[in-house]
């Protein structure tokens, strides 16, 4: 691989872990029950997509 493809897939993996981090925060910080489960999905598959990235890389 590339420098640059490189560059590209730890972006990746660290906007996942960002995304998933801020969906866990946010649904902590609402109290409506369908909301939070809602962004806890949204977390969970952004936890979800990390683990595929990274499994991707070997």
């Amino acid at each position: 691989m590339s420098p640059k493809e490189l560059l590209y897939i730890d972006d990746a993996l660290g906007h996942e872990q960002q995304i998933k981090a801020c969906c866990a925060e946010s649904a902590n910080a609402v109290s409506d029950p369908e909301l939070k489960n809602f962004i806890s999905e949204l977390s969970a598959r952004h936890s979800q997509a990390f683990s595929r990235f990274y499994t991707l890389l070997g």
